[in-house]
């Protein structure tokens, strides 16, 4: 008999984690894994859930299971594994019926099932939290038809974060925005970690602090304006001790750091936006350079490690907190205006405020900064988000850190690439004329692409006589 309210595939960490929130806020549930053993373990271990779970062992019988019309999430791996569940279901569904894909989806792939859904209905959900968040109450994300988000928003408001009683999820608007909501979500989050280890290795090898003094730090900067889940997380990893020898945990660390492609795509997109984001680049650079390490090895033996400690007096850690303030305000700046770039061409109208508030809580950038971000693009979500007046006045306290960390980073060799991309993009957005009119100048010349004149005359060419 269908009774489940909701089907799930795929029984991984995200989805069991997903399955389990969905039960214990009363929905009923329909599950199917492809290994018919996980399926079963699952349903063994869901404890008092169990009664709320409905574990099949066929796609057959999950469909068979869920009331009409059927709504089903996929929890599987982005790319083919998605398309290959949706053939498989797609003559078992009837018209109306709807699939989900709560997985890091290329907006691109998104953009495409939709379009291919013929008489189903199609979501591209991106979810945000990781495995405590998919449990206990993750950041969502909706694209594709509002009806369709509208059919299922009460279960995805209930299993939501809250913030004040507020759920975190909302929709973003048609075919791909929720997931590409997601990644950009996903790029920041890449930035704010770079930031974050850049400032630390500045602890570390400029100041030779050690792992538990530079967890003292981070609790201390988690009780002011950099309150935030990453800041807290910083702190415990840095306090943490490794049970087999007792040693720092983060000395035991190899240090190269792995990604799943969605910080990629953002700064893939980026550029086709022409969206400048340098702190998520400098980010997606900085974990491509740190899998090189044998090469990394070889540079240091090869060139000698730089003099990293840096003189007595030269840095201090109120420099170093302003530095991360001024450059999270920054790497947000730049993120929400990829997004608003995003709303324009491809007209999805993206709610910018709603998505500000949507991340205050079970995603991974969740940071108290996102209050103020949600009334600042609430004013004006057309303006840099470093020219609203909160943030404005932040930053004319908090740079001056952050040109500091970097100036000193750069003399005694201490590598910030994030930080040095965030300043270089905060120093560029305040200067009034740029040195643009040299590239011009040299494109005409060698090209003939002409250039406009600051008196309003446009399609100029200069003085060159024959071009090279």
């Amino acid at each position: 008999m269908s009774t489940a309210e909701i089907g799930l595939i795929g029984l991984g960490t995200m989805g069991a984690a997903l399955a389990l929130n969905i039960a214990e806020k009363g929905f009923d549930i329909a599950v199917w894994n492809r290994t018919g053993s996980v399926t079963k373990e699952f349903a063994a271990g869901a404890g008092d859930l169990a009664d709320k779970i409905t574990a099949t062992d066929s796609l057959e019988d999950l469909v068979n299971a869920i009331a009409k019309p059927r709504s089903i999430i996929l929890m599987v791996p982005a790319g083919k594994p998605v398309d290959d569940q949706i053939a498989a279901l797609r003559p078992l569904l009837d018209k109306g019926d709807m699939i989900i894909d709560a997985g890091n989806a290329n907006f691109h792939d998104t953009n495409r099932r939709d379009a291919d859904t013929g008489d189903l209905a199609f979501l591209g959900m991106g979810v945000s939290g990781g495995e405590d968040g998919a449990r206990h109450g993750p950041s969502i994300m909706g694209g594709g038809p509002k009806s369709a988000w509208d059919r299922v928003s009460h279960i995805m408001e209930a299993i939501s974060a809250k913030h004040e009683g507020i759920p975190c999820a909302t929709w973003m608007g048609e075919a791909g925005a929720g997931h590409f909501v997601k990644a950009v979500h996903n790029g920041i989050e890449y930035a704010d970690m770079q930031m974050i280890a850049e400032v630390y290795g500045v602890m570390r090898d400029g100041m030779g602090k050690t792992p538990a003094e530079i967890a003292a730090v981070f609790d201390r900067w988690n009780e002011g304006p950099l309150q935030s889940y990453l800041t807290e997380i910083s702190a415990k990893v840095s306090a943490a001790v490794d049970p087999a020898t007792g040693t720092p945990m983060l000395d035991v660390i190899l240090d190269a750091a792995g990604q799943k492609g969605t910080g990629r795509w953002t700064v893939i997109e980026a550029q086709h936006l022409a969206a400048p984001v340098p702190a998520m680049e400098a980010a997606v650079m900085a974990r491509n350079l740190s899998s090189r390490v044998a090469e990394r090895a070889a540079g240091e033996a090869l060139f000698s490690a730089a003099p990293r400690m840096l003189p007595e007096g030269v840095m201090n850690i109120d420099e170093l907190e302003n530095a991360l303030i001024a450059g999270k305000i920054v790497c947000y700046a730049q993120g929400f205006g990829l997004i608003s770039a995003a709303s324009d061409e491809f007209g999805w109208k993206l709610p910018l405020p709603e998505i500000a508030k949507v991340w205050r809580a079970g995603c991974i950038i969740r940071s108290t900064m996102l209050n103020d971000m949600a009334e600042a693009l609430a004013e004006d979500g057309s303006r840099n988000l470093m020219h609203a007046p909160y943030f404005a006045e932040l930053l004319k306290d908090s740079h001056w850190g952050l040109r500091a960390t970097v100036a000193e980073a750069a003399r005694y060799g201490l590598p910030a690439p994030a930080l040095a991309s965030g300043l270089a993009y905060f120093d560029m957005m305040r200067t009034g004329r740029s040195t643009a009119n040299m590239i011009q100048a040299q494109r005409d010349f060698f090209g003939a692409h002409g250039f406009d004149r600051i008196d309003g005359h446009d399609g100029h060419h200069g003085p060159w006589g024959s071009h090279g």
